[in-house]
């Protein structure tokens, strides 16, 4: 699978479908490319597949901002059309607009 069968795009605002966090995507693996001590760290039961784009999300939720990396199986599309308040947005990105930052990629 490529990245550009990714479900979400880069600057898009997501959230979790189980856990209370939301993000913007700041980057896309095309399939699961973190450690495979991360990997089995997550629970069996609730553990996803390795064959799908996973996410690096800028989130925050109500008490802290980081970086996550999820799975395309785990994120929903966030539709409150709420900012994402973690302090690196402003650095990645432009302006909110329907849900979605606008991802500037300077012209040299």
């Amino acid at each position: 699978m490529r990245a550009s069968q990714a479900k979400f795009m880069l600057g898009q605002v997501v959230r979790h479908r189980v856990y209370p966090f939301r993000g913007v995507v700041f980057d896309i693996d095309p399939v699961f490319d973190n450690t495979e001590e991360w990997y089995q760290a997550i629970p069996e039961e609730i553990r996803p597949r390795k064959d799908q784009p996973y996410y690096h999300l800028l989130a925050e939720n109500e008490d802290s901002y980081y970086v996550a990396y999820v799975s395309e199986q785990n994120l929903l599309p966030d539709l409150s059309g709420d900012p994402v308040d973690h302090p690196d947005v402003q650095e990645m990105f432009g302006e909110l607009e329907d849900g979605q930052y606008r991802f500037d990629v300077p012209l040299n």
